[in-house]
């Protein structure tokens, strides 16, 4: 099993806004879960199908991938296409740049012990070209400012600054199953600077365990949330609001209980998920116990149920229309826009309240129409 770093990269986020949860998390026990080996999988599949583009050497891993699919491999493809893209755009100013696959890095003149692995990095004279593939879909994951990247940046740094003149680096954040492909450009002494006055001062806080615990966005991925004080603070805090009467609450109550419920929410389903882990683990919570919940039938064996349902004279089987992902499958990505590009809609989706710092353009509303008819009378 490889090595993770006490504060890594991954988990910069968090340690970085919750100096104290690195020990915490170090000492909580590690369940791989089902999404965290897809990624890994899915990884390993996108580093092999790079290296063949590029005609490097490389071992064929899909054998070994239990959780391979053509999804998977859909992502790998748009991965690579994105990366060829950018080194072609380098090429015009670099000839020969440097390409490196799933480079080990290291940044610990800045993080006492930190390391990490980068997805892909490219060299040139004028910018260091920094690449991490995501393949979740829960997350919509951003470059900007994203410490993830800024780490590993300072690690291409430490080991090629001098080398090679470039000024600049460029992170991007390639998230094929979200069609995200988000960039931040940094300066190399604005990097340095962050490094300098915010990474070191807050890595030595969280190497030894000290500093302010806090509560927000990056508790997604530690391992201690559920039981956590000082989330449990912030969120009863919240929840003694009057959810039940939300015509009697101010415009300024309801917009702080907006900005705060999917963070309430996800608090409450930790705890949930933790209780009936402990649960089933033979733990007894005081006015609770732990039961069978419904379920639906399912056939034992498919093949069996169609050949006894044709023998008794009846079609067990229904037609039906591929979806678009798997009509897409069928006919390869080409074909399917030759033949069905104008035969596809995309509808409306339903409407969403989200912060203003969502990327997502404005609705316009019954009410924005009104004004503007009325602008124009």
């Amino acid at each position: 099993m490889a090595k993770h770093a006490t504060l890594s990269a991954s988990s910069a986020e968090r340690w970085l806004h919750c100096p104290p949860s690195a020990r915490l998390n170090e000492k909580a026990a590690d369940f791989a879960s089902e999404y965290a080996r897809e990624g890994s999988e899915a990884h390993a599949l996108c580093e092999f199908r790079l290296k063949l583009a590029l005609g490097m050497e490389t071992e064929d891993p899909i054998q070994d991938l239990s959780m391979y699919s053509q999804e998977m491999e859909d992502a790998a493809e748009q991965y690579v296409d994105r990366i060829l893209e950018a080194l072609e755009a380098v090429r015009k100013t670099t000839p020969d740049p440097a390409v490196l696959i799933e480079q080990r890095l290291d940044f610990s003149d800045y993080v006492l012990g930190g390391f990490g692995t980068a997805d892909c990095v490219i060299l040139a004279d004028q910018a260091l070209h920094l690449f991490d593939m995501k393949y979740g879909t829960g997350v919509l994951v951003d470059a900007h400012e994203n410490p993830q990247l800024m780490l590993y940046a300072l690690g291409c740094l430490q080991l090629f600054d001098g080398i090679y003149d470039f000024d600049e680096v460029r992170m991007t954040i390639i998230q094929p199953r979200r069609d995200n492909y988000s960039s931040f450009t940094m300066r190399k002494d604005a990097l340095y600077k962050w490094a300098d006055e915010t990474v070191r001062p807050i890595a030595t806080l969280a190497f030894d365990g000290k500093g302010d615990f806090s509560a927000g966005d990056w508790c997604r991925f530690c391992k201690v949330k559920a039981t956590c004080a000082k989330r449990a603070e912030i969120n009863l805090e919240l929840a003694k609001l009057e959810f039940a009467r939300p015509p009697l609450l101010s415009d300024r109550e309801i917009e702080e209980i907006l900005g705060q419920l999917d963070e309430l929410t996800a608090w409450a389903n930790d705890i949930k998920d933790y209780a009936l882990t402990a649960a089933k683990s033979g733990k007894k919570w005081h006015g609770f116990k732990l039961v069978e919940g419904r379920s639906n039938r399912k056939y034992l064996d498919d093949n069996k149920v169609a050949q006894a349902v044709e023998e008794a004279g009846f079609d067990p089987y229904e037609k039906k229309l591929l979806g678009i992902t798997a009509m897409t499958t069928l006919l390869g990505r080409k074909q399917f826009s030759e033949i069905l590009g104008d035969l596809i809609i995309k509808p409306q989706g339903k409407p969403t309240l989200v912060p203003d710092s969502d990327k997502r353009p404005k609705m316009t509303t019954i009410l924005d129409e009104f004004k503007e008819e009325t602008t124009h009378e």
